[in-house]
């Protein structure tokens, strides 16, 4: 990014409306609460924030199943989107007015994942972004692609890295390949868009007919309704002549059996999520197909620039479900708790 001269704007407003979890057992423990705005730092950037997404790791924060350390009052959320208010005296990236899009991990800015830059990921063990005023430093934060308006950029800092990470940064996806992307959540759509755009065939999974054609619409080439068809890895074998190269796995253990089956002999499963629940993975099958077997985790600031690129130049659109108002905040988390939606459900500030 060009280094440009500061410009700030300093506000008046003195009280910051923020979200938090005094406690963690479930979404219904989300509160407001009010605290003084707070200043930048020499390095570091207030950000206005106009909207917000929600990722299924702030549904298992919210309920402490996730896994970490939380301390009690953590403001949530990863991802969010807004317009900087003001900066730093040593602040040379960004200037009032810029639209920005925090990272998932700010101290991830290029480079292969090491724990010092995973460390601290917003939302949880740190404090997130649902506050309509933020610190950020200000390698923390990337621009808004143009097309895009603030609610469709809340919703890349986890989903959509992740997929980019997944599909192009280590997948390498090439036209003529075939991707298996499972449900319609965000990092599957995500992943089915950026398989799409680098030529490959993509087959989705679906648990209706109507959210299959909704997928086709995206770039799915074939679809597969895994309620209809529970043993749906060996239909997808069968229809792909072998089995894909690819398998972009969300669901975890309830899942990766189907996806074991799917994969080609010397194919690729990238586990991402954690969906579904099930019995272990027998790993013969892993060494019986040669397959490779990946954890994916988010991505650098650097693929995070990569991506908004690719969407820059090809007007890339993400899918969202639905939109809440800030001060409904709490409905919006019992909405996507409710696992009805298609794509990703936002909050928004406007």
């Amino acid at each position: 990014m060009t280094t440009r001269t500061t410009r700030t704007t300093r506000t008046t407003r003195t009280i910051n409306r923020y979200y938090q979890l005094p406690r963690f057992t479930g979404v219904d423990a989300l509160r407001p609460a009010e605290r003084e705005l707070p200043a930048p730092g020499p390095r570091e950037v207030l950000v206005r924030m106009r909207a917000w997404s929600l990722n299924y790791r702030d549904l298992m924060i919210a309920s402490d199943t996730y896994g970490r350390t939380l301390t009690p009052g953590l403001v949530p959320l990863s991802d969010g989107a807004g317009e900087v208010a003001d900066a730093g005296a040593e602040v040379t990236r960004w200037s009032a007015g810029d639209r920005v899009v925090g990272i998932f991990m700010p101290h991830w800015i290029s480079g292969p994942a090491t724990a010092e830059r995973t460390a601290g990921a917003l939302g949880g063990p740190s404090d997130g972004v649902l506050a309509q005023y933020v610190l950020f430093d200000q390698d923390a934060l990337v621009a808004v692609p143009a097309p895009l308006d603030f609610a469709e950029a809340a919703t890349l800092p986890c989903a959509a890295v992740t997929a980019w990470h997944t599909v192009v940064a280590a997948g390498q996806v090439a036209p003529g390949q075939t991707v298996l992307t499972l449900g319609s959540g965000g990092v599957s759509l995500f992943a089915l868009q950026f398989a799409a755009l680098g030529g490959a065939h993509v087959v989705a999974t679906s648990s209706s007919d109507a959210k299959l054609a909704r997928l086709r619409a995206l770039g799915a080439a074939d679809g597969v309704d895994y309620v209809r068809t529970p043993a749906w890895g060996q239909a997808v074998y069968e229809a792909t002549g072998g089995g894909v190269d690819h398998v972009v796995e969300v669901g975890g253990a309830g899942t990766l059996p189907q996806s074991l089956t799917a994969v080609r002999t010397g194919g690729r499963i990238s586990v991402i999520g954690v969906l579904a629940d099930g019995d272990g993975v027998d790993p013969i099958a892993v060494v019986r197909k040669g397959i490779t077997l990946q954890g994916m985790y988010v991505g650098s600031r650097d693929m995070f620039e990569d991506m908004n690129r690719a969407i820059e130049r090809h007007r890339l659109r993400p899918v969202i479900d639905r939109a809440f108002p800030f001060a409904e905040a709490p409905a919006a988390y019992r909405h996507f708790a409710g696992r009805g939606h298609f794509g990703k459900v936002v909050i928004t500030d406007t």
